[in-house]
């Protein structure tokens, strides 16, 4: 299975289906990039959203055009990002902006998430944590100033942990054994103030699967997106994803020092951001990274990374719980 970050937002809905019909560069570079991997399984992140999926249609042909699979199963729901809040969650005094939708968008279903798939989905075993509110979970760690939650005690009986989404969706394998796909995509831990209030969200955001875990430890579950959180370099609280990384179901199968995303152009460098973290169920091949190409500015900053991966055979098949974290 593979993750890519594709960057494929736009300004406004609709724009993007139009660009794949154009065969816009960047749409066709990371269209490109997913055909190489031969992915059975593909989580694509900032992707923007539309109901009918259009757009996700549209680019599974231009892989398929590109020499990759042709993906029949797709899987998407409607964001966070955009969605309004009609309150002012960012504390700048003023709402129905950007950053007081439920995550950050300019409209609803900006930089969505998607999941591409050769094998059947069970849609009806699709777990949708999206709409889980950040104050509902015992071990939120929620912004103060002096006291006082912030922006307000308002928001938080409305706002959501998750900035873009929490999924966990399963895949029917060709042997009848079921991949859980733990998908998503956390706000950058920056572009806040002194309360700290992307930083605590986005480490949150992380800390949502180790709890999870703990509650459903027999899933086979492959967790896969991007955290905005490098365990080693950058800002944020990194300890999240280090913790993460640490927990005893986990199987991180790359290098510590991997470079999933070149920020060079914002003065951040090369950082791993980016994660496919099987839990130990599975036996993990082989793995890489496809880069962009330093020479072509319309790609992705985003590696795409890949995984191949074997389930473990036991006496008796895991059992597929289904438990959210403590709330």
């Amino acid at each position: 299975m593979a993750l890519f970050h594709a960057e494929l937002n736009r300004k406004a809905p609709g724009l993007l289906f139009r660009d794949i019909l154009r065969g816009e560069g960047d749409a066709r570079l990371a269209a490109q990039r997913i055909a190489s991997s031969k992915a059975d399984v593909v989580v694509l992140l900032g992707f923007d959203y539309d109901y009918h999926l259009v757009a996700l249609q549209a680019f599974s042909d231009l892989i398929a055009e590109a020499g990759g699979w042709r993906y029949p199963d797709l899987f998407t729901l409607r964001p966070n990002t955009g969605l309004p809040t009609y309150l002012d969650m960012d504390g700048d005094g003023k709402t129905g902006k950007a950053g007081d939708a439920q995550g950050y968008g300019r409209f609803s279903g900006e930089e969505g998430m998607a999941i591409l798939s050769r094998y059947p989905i069970d849609r009806e075993a699709v777990q949708d944590f999206s709409d889980r509110l950040w104050a509902s979970f015992e071990w939120a760690d929620l912004p103060e100033v002096n006291g006082q939650l912030f922006p307000s005690g308002a928001a938080y009986e409305v706002q959501r942990l998750s900035t873009t989404a929490h999924w966990v969706v399963p895949v029917i394998l060709p042997n009848g054994q079921t991949l859980s796909v733990g998908a998503y995509h956390a706000t950058p831990p920056v572009f806040d103030g002194p309360e700290d209030r992307n930083g605590l969200r986005n480490a949150d955001e992380t800390r949502f699967w180790g709890k999870y875990l703990d509650q459903n430890p027999k899933v086979p579950l492959v967790i896969a997106g991007d955290a905005n959180l490098d365990p080693l370099r950058g800002n944020g609280r990194r300890e999240a994803i280090r913790e993460l990384l640490d927990h005893e179901l986990v199987n991180d199968p790359f290098p510590a020092d991997t470079v999933t995303v070149d920020w060079s152009d914002i003065d951040l460098g090369h950082m791993r951001v980016d994660y496919i973290l099987p839990t130990n169920h599975w036996t993990v091949l082989d793995t890489g990274t496809v880069l962009p190409s330093t020479a072509n500015r319309d790609e992705s900053r985003h590696a795409l990374i890949w995984v191949d991966l074997a389930i473990k055979t036991t006496d008796s098949a895991p059992v597929l719980e289904t438990s959210a974290p403590s709330q």
